[in-house]
């Protein structure tokens, strides 16, 4: 049974840093695309990041070059690194997989299996 288990975050200031993780089990994640969505109060859920099993990765322009994918084989666990995080950031955050091969990662519906999400708060 495939289960994803986020964790990491918490209330921080603006100009503060976070690290999410996203812990997988019950396939091999790394054959699969994972991607980070968040979803603020009203809101739609939006891509943040995504990596795909060749490790390549894409960014959601709001958070290009503050944010930053990445995965640990050998933990099966997938990671997001926030930076420099501002209030427009306040979301519950998702680690998503997909079993499709060339998902839309900007798609939610593309994306089979979802972790319980974990709160993140940037106050000014």
């Amino acid at each position: 049974q495939v289960q994803l288990v986020e964790s990491g975050g918490g209330s921080v200031q603006s100009g503060g840093s976070l690290r999410l993780s996203c812990a997988a089990s019950g396939y091999t994640y790394s054959d699969y695309y994972m991607a980070w969505f968040r979803q603020a109060p009203g809101k739609k859920r939006e891509g943040v990041a995504a990596i795909d099993s060749d490790g390549g990765t894409i960014y959601a322009d709001s958070v290009k070059g503050r944010f930053t994918i990445s995965r640990d084989v050998a933990k099966n666990t997938l990671y997001l690194q926030m930076n420099s995080l501002k209030p427009d950031d306040t979301a519950m955050y998702y680690c998503a997989t997909s079993t499709l091969w060339r998902p839309n990662w900007c798609l939610p519906g593309d994306f089979k299996y979802w972790g319980q999400g974990t709160q993140v708060t940037v106050s000014s």
